[in-house]
């Protein structure tokens, strides 16, 4: 007896085929931030994911956990970004496209510049950049040049932007120590970059709120939610922008994408996982 023949699947009738996003960040070795953090979030949320790694970031315990840097190799990036755009990207003929992107941390100028050479080659509807602008333990000038670069290169490409409370005062050149300066921060930040922002408060304003400032240009909403403790979690900030980048890609507008991170974020915060390091993670299953 010889058994039927199997048909081969069809990617064109899987009608729930999920969206693809790609994240562009560094590795972090903990687990709790970074393109780990980008990945689970994206799983969670029921999208594909992708990560192009740009460089390896481990935290150093014997040096009071200041960050050990190390940058992937140019050609090696461009290497990831040429075979998942190719896979994935506008022209690969792939039943679900990859039109949203984020970008994590950089971490150096030259890196800044081969991937806004890939963003200005592809044609993403989304573009979700959490500006990373200091990495702790990198020497002062070179943080300042990637900072520089950043702004220059890289801000004018994005659509959304969700800097923390230290990028919002530098990209903005603004003082925020309330809520009304946020506000006024997050209006400067979508003057200078066109994008949507969601300017992050989070535990460094005083009060009893995390507070968050959204602004499009049209739409200004603050975002609050009861703090969980008054220290930060690690890995709160890159989830945030993965929450929005897979709501994004799911078709959310970006103030419901931006509603639906923070709720993400403080599901996370709330059951966060502990460790022997002085920091806790997020855990992306808090929503669970």
């Amino acid at each position: 007896m010889t058994s039927a023949p199997v048909a081969a699947p069809n990617p064109a009738k899987n009608s729930a085929a999920p969206s693809v996003v790609l994240t562009i960040a560094g590795s972090e070795a903990t687990g709790g931030a970074g393109a780990q953090a980008d990945l689970k979030t994206f799983q969670e949320l029921g999208v594909f994911g992708i990560a192009n790694l740009t460089c390896i970031v481990s935290f150093n315990p014997n040096d009071n956990w200041n960050h050990r840097f190390v940058p992937v190799d140019q050609q090696v990036i461009a290497d990831q970004l040429e075979a998942t755009t190719a896979a994935y990207g506008a022209g690969s003929g792939a039943p679900s496209v990859m039109d949203t992107v984020k970008i994590g941390m950089l971490g150096s100028p030259a890196t800044i510049a081969t991937v806004a050479d890939a963003l200005q080659r592809n044609s993403f509807a989304n573009v979700v950049l959490d500006p990373v602008l200091i990495c702790k333990g990198q020497e002062p000038g070179h943080a300042l040049d990637t900072d520089q670069a950043l702004k220059a290169q890289i801000l004018p490409l994005a659509t959304f932007v969700t800097p923390n409370h230290f990028e919002a005062e530098s990209l903005s050149g603004m003082a925020i120590t309330d809520v009304e300066s946020l506000k006024a921060a997050a209006v400067k930040i979508h003057e200078i970059s066109g994008a949507a922002v969601l300017a992050k408060g989070g535990v460094r304003l005083e009060g009893p709120d995390a507070v968050d400032v959204f602004y499009d240009g049209e739409k200004l909403e603050v975002l609050s939610a009861p703090k969980v403790g008054e220290v930060a979690v690690s890995g709160a900030g890159c989830s945030l922008a993965a929450a929005v980048t897979a709501e994004l890609a799911k078709g959310a507008s970006p103030l419901d994408a931006a509603r639906a991170a923070k709720e993400f974020v403080t599901a996370g915060i709330r059951n966060r996982v502990a460790s022997g390091a002085p920091f806790d993670a997020l855990w992306q299953g808090g929503v669970r």
